[in-house]
């Protein structure tokens, strides 16, 4: 089998968990095509991204006009398969026309149809019989059309929030039903897709956790003798709760006085973040790291007497992991599948937008003895290794690939 897998931007500094799944699959033997409509060069920090960005074809490098000229040939070669990819490409512009991220109207979907053309003529030169897209926003879109005007099938792996939140006009329906599988990180992710495949195709949705790398964990470090010391990583959107949990942190730092935040990451809503720090007076407590490589992220878990999730809404993400194998316990909010992951062994569990439980989850890990802390790190520790290897993970989706692929 020769597979391809399709991202509409990659790599970035934020999907470190998709070349991760890519590496554990060649180590298997199973090489892989990397496809991405755009790069992200510029802001990459990360050597093993770089290198990443160095094998991708990013199919918009070339510019747009060569991919119409190529695409054309493609559709003019398959007019039957054209005029079907292009019924499919106007009806999901249809429903995306309200503008949400990662759908568009139909003139959109007529430029995601000339990509399609172009990635199918491309895997047929290559002899790539399968694609596999993370996120089922435009990546899948591509995919499906490609298929639909006669190139290879296609999976795709489901993250969220963002597919669920849109699920309509992104055609998630319609993606499931012209897909081979479809993939969920977490039980509560597949239950989302369960709500738009017939109860008849559900054995087609499959969860596959994202990985770590076991043996990046295999020693970890003690936390910090003095001071709790808190750390938080994502990207500053809306999503992640950043400002609320400044506002936590102004709560407990009142019987805490010892707490330090770090956070690490950048984004739209940095200056709103640290306007809030301002605000709450909260300059000599928190830390603003940027982005930082995956070393650089370890050295500052390895710093950190916990890490704090204060989103509004996620997946299942992989900063969870992380930091649970670097022995740390965890505060998070309870959304999605967060719960599958961390337990009341590993760390606490609150509701989501609620600054003062974040504030009481802080304040009771400030008082928590060390050697609880110490025995819920490694309680965390196992249970990250043992839910998110990710050669385990990888070898769970070769079979997928292999299973399905077959039987096209």
């Amino acid at each position: 089998m020769k597979l391809g897998y399709l991202v509409n931007t990659y790599p970035r500094a934020s999907h470190s968990f998709i070349r991760r799944e890519i590496l554990a699959l060649e180590r298997l033997g199973q090489p892989v095509h990397r496809f991405a409509m755009r790069s992200d060069r510029g802001n990459l920090v990360d050597a093993a991204d770089l290198a990443e960005d160095d094998k991708t074809h990013h199919v918009l490098r070339a510019g747009l006009a060569p991919i119409i000229a190529k695409s054309i040939g493609w559709m003019l070669r398959h007019p039957r398969h054209s005029v079907r990819a292009a019924r499919l490409a106007m009806a999901c512009g249809k429903r995306g026309a309200g503008g949400v991220p990662g759908t568009g109207g139909r003139l959109r979907h007529m430029v995601y149809l000339a990509e399609a053309a172009y990635l199918a003529r491309i895997a047929q030169a290559q002899g790539i019989t399968h694609l596999h897209a993370h996120f089922g926003t435009n990546s899948t879109t591509v995919a499906m059309l490609a298929q639909a005007l006669g190139g290879p099938t296609y999976s795709f792996t489901t993250h969220g929030p963002e597919e669920f939140d849109a699920a309509l006009p992104l055609c998630l329906d319609l993606k499931l039903a012209h897909a081979a599988f479809a993939v969920a990180i977490s039980s509560f992710g597949r239950s989302q897709l369960y709500r738009w495949t017939p109860p008849a195709h559900w054995q087609k949705l499959h969860v596959i956790h994202c990985g770590i790398e076991p043996d990046q964990f295999a020693q970890s470090t003690p936390p910090p003798a003095t001071g709790t010391r808190l750390i938080a990583i994502g990207r500053m959107a809306p999503q992640k709760g950043f400002a609320l949990l400044i506002d936590a942190l102004a709560i407990a730092v009142k019987s805490c006085p010892d707490l330090h935040l770090t956070l690490v990451g950048d984004g739209e809503l940095r200056g709103e973040i640290e306007a809030a720090v301002v605000h709450n007076n909260m300059q000599s407590h928190v830390t603003f790291a940027g982005w930082q490589s995956e070393h650089g992220v370890r050295d500052l878990l390895a710093q950190s007497s916990a890490l704090i999730l204060p989103s509004f809404a996620e997946g299942l993400p992989v900063v969870l992991m992380e930091a649970m194998a670097a022995a740390r316990p965890v505060i998070a909010t309870a959304i999605a599948g967060v719960p599958e992951l961390v337990t009341q062994d590993t760390g606490w569990i609150v509701p989501a937008g609620d600054p003062n439980a974040l504030a009481d989850a802080i304040t009771a890990l400030a008082h928590t003895p060390a050697a609880t802390l110490a025995k819920m790190g490694t309680a965390a520790r196992t249970r990250a290794i043992a839910r998110h290897d990710i050669t385990v993970q990888a070898q769970k989706l070769h079979q997928l690939f292999t299973q399905y692929t077959s039987v096209q």
